[in-house]
């Protein structure tokens, strides 16, 4: 046994146990649910509660690894899926009170792929509004607070899995992007992910009665977000297996050829207009120094295109999400999330006729020049925000409040525009005057090598440390 509790077990340590039978699935487990019954009260990250039969399915793994049955790469690891995500027999409510019956007739691609794993599905963890939202709040389940403190939000859209993974509920989390919503909460909470590129996960929602709009389609995709970066390779392979509900998977192997001398990885500190706060330059100047000690070639660039392709994708998306998701928002959503969605409209005018044709038809250009680009530079460490991560609601506090949390994170969905992969992993822990917190950089990269990125995001994590264990000592 080891000498730590379970939960603070990564994947990577856990299956190490639990697949020699050493540990059990039963007690990985429970000791994670203990843990989500110790923290999860004061964080509101997990809003439905799978434990009677999470531990039937701990037991019937136990009972077959019993038996002789080869255990799966992630068996007996505890996870969680985000509540926008198809989970048979329950509600896909996507944050919203009117869709608090959506009953899932059958698992999503991903879902089924964790299963197949041997993962465990402990619960599932809370999103904002139709997720759409840096911020995890809504009428249905409330508030998601971080666990470094009421002081920082705990981002969104995928708040409920950062703020359970940094807890210690679960080893892995379920989150999805469609503008930053995987790597938000990574960097509000601490946590390690990869936002994978278009493709690359397969996902399709059993329980939806319409298609989603082809933007949407093009630019949100499916993740986890972790401890430790070296959880992402062990786990990423078992997510990206091909399922025939999405028909534009690329079925393309996690790891790809080998590049040859060192790594040459594009620096910049570019942040389109807006003030970069000294403790986001100093988590810059660490990573950059992490890759550098670690054998890769950091070189400063001049990235092309990137305010261009952020704001031009953000504009066609909201250009989209007009014309076909407004009605929904405004007859269902909130007053506080309809005044968000003014805001957003005002900031972000949409594309509306030929001109979101024509824009839309623009991401090529944008994309094929970041391939050059990327020939010579196969990773880019850049800043993900330019300030320390925002306080709650901090989106609803009118035009000021979303350039914050939006406007200024033109690094983070450019990459969804353009489908490209990019990792969000803490290199720094700020003393503030409101308290502590985390500060994450963004490091992007080529098409399919959502590897290279975890390799690099592996490199500086061994230099600057896991930002949970300060954490976990924080909390007591």
């Amino acid at each position: 046994m080891p000498d730590k509790p379970l939960w603070q077990l990564g994947a990577v340590e856990l299956t190490a146990l639990t697949r020699k039978g050493e540990v059990s699935a039963s007690d990985a487990v429970g000791d994670a649910i203990a843990r989500m019954d110790a923290v999860n009260p004061a964080l509101n990250a997990v809003v439905a509660d799978l434990r009677t039969e999470a531990m039937e399915r701990a037991d019937a793994l136990d009972a077959a690894l019993a038996a002789g049955n080869d255990p799966g790469p992630l068996h007996g690891v505890p996870v969680t899926i985000k509540v926008n995500v198809d989970q048979k027999g329950h509600a896909t409510t996507n944050g919203v009170v009117a869709l608090k019956d959506v009953i899932a007739p059958d698992d999503a691609p991903l879902v089924k792929n964790l299963l197949d794993a041997g993962a465990v599905v402990i619960g599932r963890t809370n999103t904002p509004e139709f997720s759409f939202r840096a911020d995890t709040d809504n009428e249905l389940y409330g508030r998601t607070h971080n666990p470094w403190g009421k002081h920082i939000s705990a981002g969104g859209s995928s708040g409920g899995a950062g703020s359970a993974v940094m807890a210690g509920i679960g080893a892995l989390a379920h989150g999805n992007d469609i503008g930053g919503s995987l790597r938000f909460p990574a960097a509000a909470n601490g946590a390690v992910t990869v936002k994978p590129g278009l493709g690359r996960v397969p996902a399709w929602n059993p329980s939806q009665t319409a298609e989603r709009g082809m933007l949407s389609q093009s630019m949100s995709v499916q993740g986890l977000l972790v401890r430790s970066a070296a959880d992402l390779h062990l786990a990423m392979p078992s997510m990206i297996r091909n399922r025939a509900g999405d028909p534009f998977h690329v079925p393309l192997p996690w790891r790809g050829d080998a590049l040859d001398g060192p790594i040459k990885v594009g620096f910049t500190k570019e942040t389109c207009g807006f003030d970069l706060h000294p403790e986001v330059e100093a988590a810059l100047d660490n990573a950059r120094d992490a890759l550098v000690d670690a054998g890769y070639d950091v070189v400063e660039v001049e990235p092309p295109l990137i305010k261009e392709a952020g704001e031009i994708g953000y504009r066609a998306l909201m250009g989209e999400t007009k014309a076909l998701t407004e009605t929904a928002i405004r007859a269902t959503g909130s007053k506080t999330i309809n005044q968000i969605f003014d805001v957003y409209f005002d900031m972000f005018p949409p594309y509306d006729g030929v001109e979101l044709l024509e824009m839309m038809a623009k991401r090529s250009h944008f994309a094929r020049t970041w391939s050059f680009f990327l020939q010579d530079y196969p990773l880019v460490l850049s800043p993900f925000l330019p300030q320390p991560f925002f306080a709650p609601d901090r989106d609803a506090e009118g035009e000021d409040g979303v350039n914050e949390v939006l406007g200024a994170a033109i690094w983070s969905y450019a990459m969804n525009f353009m489908g490209l992969p990019a990792g969000s992993v803490p290199t720094r822990l700020a003393d503030l005057p409101k308290g502590r917190q985390p500060i994450s950089v963004q490091i992007s990269g080529r098409r399919w090598r959502e590897d290279l990125i975890v390799d690099a995001m592996q490199a500086i994590e061994a230099r600057v440390g896991r930002m949970c264990l300060p954490l976990w000592q924080q909390m007591g």
